[in-house]
């Protein structure tokens, strides 16, 4: 499938169904193994600097993940309304 064609399907997704593609992009993303630039590995490291210090300030992945699911969860309501 052209890439063009991809994008003009997802455009045309409801913002529920494009937070599941999110979603399941992300995971398909983390069962491969990426080659980091330096400069990301060095962004990863100080972010994970900033962590160490301060870990109360962090928003566990768990609650960003449930926010983008209420958040589709919303926009489903309001399609089927």
């Amino acid at each position: 499938m052209a890439m063009s064609n991809l994008r003009n399907q997802i455009r045309n997704l409801p913002a529920a169904e494009k937070f599941e593609l999110l979603d399941a992009l992300w995971e398909s993303l983390e069962a491969d193994e990426l080659t980091l630039t330096d400069a990301q590995r060095d962004e990863l490291d100080h972010r994970l600097d900033q962590y160490e210090r301060n870990p109360d300030e962090v928003v566990p992945w768990e609650q960003v993940r449930a926010g983008y699911a209420g958040r589709a969860s919303r926009h489903r309501q309001r399609a089927q309304n």
